[in-house]
């Protein structure tokens, strides 16, 4: 008797409108009490079904995902949930229908923890994948299950000689069929292996793998984005991973264990992570309870301390034969005072709505004065720092010291100065194409300025802002959107000539606090310009231009948008 387990609902949505049967878990596909037209498509599904040793075959409850005119916003359309146990593989096929404009309007697929629902608590991502081999990682990341994009491979061929495979990309997915196989491995991988075939004949093939719980389920699902999915199979096969050897840990390094800790104080572990590396090359961050602490330093007296660690499981959890690991920490008299005894890089700060600000420490070097005199630099990671409030002139930022016994405070003196308006929110919470700046025409012949600061999360190059160029007439109608960091898309950006003089390993550090001016010039032709003139908070200079995006030139207009970040505009 085989059994198939039904994801997020047990049948399709006119079938449960038609029988009102909600909520079923399982259902056997040979004996089941429903009505006869019912009966029939479980049988049909069965008698389809390849002969491929599978064990469980799954009812795709919603046979069409996403609006049928790609009207779908990212995050707003969902397929079912697919549960995936340990050893098992997940084969969804499926026709993906996109707008062909970005390449992310395709298909897109989040593997998650065992909990089937995006709404619970506990739900946390392994990571999302894109069909153009783009992705990131989630909450699991934090658990030891980090994302690595490098570990993205695709074939996509250059099929029309251009020198660009994303336009030749975006046309073989239109209407493809998509074979998509997610294996977890007992290993504690996740393997996912997706094959689309274009009407036009090409195949496209994208592979990714990554540590995922050995023990626990995980789950899958589709994600529209200006696309939509017409679901054709879904079924659970033996994974075809073949269970490795498995190995023994070789070393273990130790992160974010406290620099110091004051007398009396017996917590020598505080908020560090253990990271294990194993014999195969493969890392993962270890939970403290399964660390041993064969040295324990002795917090009764002051002075620098040994802290040695141990490990002693092999990567799927059998005992084994311990690493050893090693830190130091200082114990020191109590923090009597603090004093900034270098300011931060920024110190003035644009602001325009209410909300208090978040300050950014970069730069600043905060000095310690412990009972007995003495004096030490105190890391950032030991310290507390308020919010600046938002109001013209000289303002401070509180920073704390807090130990077991009392808090020790300072200020850090700033100035204010109000813009004369604002996109995005001040917390960095605005999500993408969500906050806008108004719409300006930009006559054949003329240019249009901006000039504000920008402040960001500086976790992403993309955290920064964008420009749209689109029909005064119609704004549906883009002619481009262009970033900060040499990247775009759109029907006119392709024509673009790209050049900048960024420096690439310090561009998504240096973001927040940058003076940007932004030049929109249409140069009547159809074609326009953008130009970036960007000055860093330390005072280094830069630049990013698009020449000759193609547009109309008698109805262009203009508009910024940011992302996990806002603009203080100030003329």
């Amino acid at each position: 008797m085989k059994t198939t387990n039904l994801m997020m609902y047990a049948l399709c949505a006119a079938v449960l409108a038609a029988f009102g049967l909600v909520g079923c878990e399982s259902l056997d596909l040979y004996s089941i009490d429903a009505p006869a037209d019912l009966q029939r498509k479980i049988d049909s599904i069965a008698a389809a079904k390849p002969n491929t040793g599978d064990t469980t075959y799954l009812i795709i409850a919603t046979p069409i995902v996403g609006a049928e005119d790609n009207s779908s916003g990212w995050w707003t359309a969902f397929s079912d949930y697919f549960t995936i146990p340990t050893n098992k593989l997940l084969h969804l096929e499926f026709i993906n229908h996109g707008t062909g404009v970005n390449n992310w309007n395709n298909w897109n697929l989040a593997v998650t923890n065992e909990i089937a629902d995006r709404t619970a608590a506990g739900y946390k991502e392994y990571f999302v994948l894109r069909a153009d081999a783009w992705g990131w990682g989630g909450g699991m990341a934090a658990e030891g299950y980090p994302f690595d994009i490098k570990m993205i491979t695709q074939n996509y061929p250059d099929t029309d000689g251009d020198d660009d495979i994303w336009n030749d990309f975006r046309i073989t997915m239109q209407g493809a069929r998509v074979s998509l196989d997610v294996d977890h491995s007992a290993t504690g991988n996740v393997f996912v292996t997706a094959t689309a075939v274009g009407t036009n004949g090409t195949t496209l093939v994208e592979t990714y793998q990554q540590p995922v719980s050995a023990s626990a389920d995980i789950v899958a699902f589709l994600i529209c984005d200006g696309s939509y999915f017409e679901m054709k199979k879904a079924y659970l096969i033996p994974s075809k991973v073949t269970v490795v050897e498995d190995v023994n840990p070789v070393s273990i390094a130790i992160a974010g264990a406290p620099a110091f800790v004051e007398f009396g104080n017996p917590n020598f572990w505080g908020d560090a992570t253990a990271t294990v590396t194993f014999a195969d090359g493969s890392s993962a961050q270890v939970d403290s309870s399964d660390i041993t602490f064969t040295v324990i330093p002795d917090m009764t007296s002051l002075g620098v301390k040994t802290v040695t660690v141990a490990y002693s499981k092999t990567k799927q959890g059998a005992y084994c034969q311990a690493v050893i690991g090693y830190y130091t920490l200082e114990v020191t008299n109590p923090v009597a005072s603090l004093e900034v005894t270098t300011m931060p890089t920024i110190t003035t700060y644009y602001y325009y709505s209410s909300d208090s600000i978040i300050f950014n420490t970069a730069g600043i070097v905060v000095t310690g004065t412990y009972s007995d005199g003495t004096k030490a630099v105190l890391p950032n990671s030991t310290l507390k720092f308020g919010k600046i409030p938002a109001a013209s002139g000289s303002q401070t930022a509180l920073i704390s010291y807090v130990s077991p016994t009392k808090t020790v405070t300072t200020t850090c003196p700033l100035t204010l100065v109000q813009g004369v308006s604002q996109v995005g929110a001040t917390n960095f919470s605005s999500g993408w194409w969500t906050v806008f700046s108004p719409d300006y025409t930009v006559a054949s012949g003329s240019s249009k300025t901006f000039t504000m600061y920008c402040y960001s999360d500086n976790l992403a190059n993309w955290h920064s802002p964008c420009t749209i160029l689109r029909k005064v007439t119609d704004k549906t109608q883009e002619f481009a959107v262009v970033r900060m960091d040499n990247f775009g898309w759109g029907t006119g950006y392709g024509a673009a000539t790209r050049t900048s003089d960024w420096n690439w390993s310090t561009f998504m550090s240096s973001i927040s606090g940058s003076k940007v001016v932004i030049t929109v010039t249409n140069n009547g032709n159809n074609t326009a310009d953008v130009l970036y003139n960007v000055t860093y908070a330390n005072g280094e200079t830069h630049f990013q231009k698009y020449a000759g995006v193609t547009v109309d030139s008698s109805d262009l207009s203009c508009a910024l948008v940011t992302e996990v970040s806002y603009l203080v505009f100030v003329e």
